[in-house]
């Protein structure tokens, strides 16, 4: 079994993997940790699904928070006694990156990219929905050609609530009309019925400038709310992240 982690801005999900399937996952909240608190937290992760340490056969790390990197590796080192394969320069992922700055491609879009491409094929666009939400575009040669990136759902609904007195904080949940009576329904609306025309409009805009149809899958821990209000087919594959993970450490520690 790999221990598999990827660390967001908001959020760290970290499973287990084994010949491609994920054994089990769950997120936690990413930041004011302690290294101690990491190897606890990892630790009780493991203890609930009934696995024990002796089964991490090795370990693997994306992550996008420079800062929590190292402790998170730390803590992963100290409970498992494996050393850890960062995602990074130096790492093989088999993806043809092609934009102006390959460097600057997050390690979670190339990560779920190397996933999309295996299950899905190309051309394919990923639509990672966290923090902020990205859409990673694959051509019809696999190639990685680009971006979008734009406010996550949580993020504009965090940022509209704090910065209006009378606005409240709600769940994201779609309420029974696209019209609402109520400002709360009003607000639910808008983020949930909003980003689905969004994913939708951006996914058509991708279409018509690189002049092929796509395959458009969704990950991230806001998608599930989202998605079954697109009008275009969007899939969902909730683990997309810990596959590519696995994928990659695979492609780097056997012959």
């Amino acid at each position: 079994m790999i221990l598999a982690i990827d660390i967001g801005n908001s959020h760290i999900v970290a499973g287990g993997v084994e010949e491609d399937r994920v054994l089990f996952s769950e997120r936690l909240t990413t930041g004011n940790h302690t290294e101690l608190e990491y190897v606890m937290a990892l630790g009780a992760l493991l203890n609930l699904y009934g696995k024990e340490v002796s089964e991490v056969e090795g370990a693997i790390i994306a992550s996008v928070v420079p800062k929590e990197t190292g402790i998170v590796r730390a803590a992963v080192e100290k409970l498992t006694g494996k050393t850890v394969l960062l995602v990074g320069p130096g790492v093989k992922t088999g993806l043809n990156i092609v934009t102006d700055n390959p460097a600057q491609v997050g390690a979670d879009m190339i990560v779920s990219a190397v996933a999309g491409l295996k299950y899905y094929g190309a051309p394919l666009v990923i639509v990672d929905m966290g923090t902020a939400t990205t859409f990673s575009v694959i051509d019809r040669s696999s190639r990685f050609i680009g971006t979008v990136i734009m406010p996550g759902v949580r993020t504009s609904l965090d940022a509209l609530a704090s910065s209006t007195a009378q606005l409240p904080g709600i769940s994201v949940e779609a309420p029974r009309k696209v019209v609402g009576r109520n400002t709360v329904d009003s607000m639910k609306s808008g983020v949930v019925f909003g980003e689905a025309a969004c994913i939708d409009g951006i996914l058509d805009r991708i279409e018509e400038e690189t002049g092929f149809d796509v395959t458009a899958v969704a990950t991230g821990g806001a998608a599930e709310s989202i998605i079954g209000h697109c009008r275009r087919t969007v899939l969902y594959d909730r683990e997309l992240t810990l596959k590519g993970l696995y994928i990659i450490y695979r492609r780097n520690t056997e012959d």
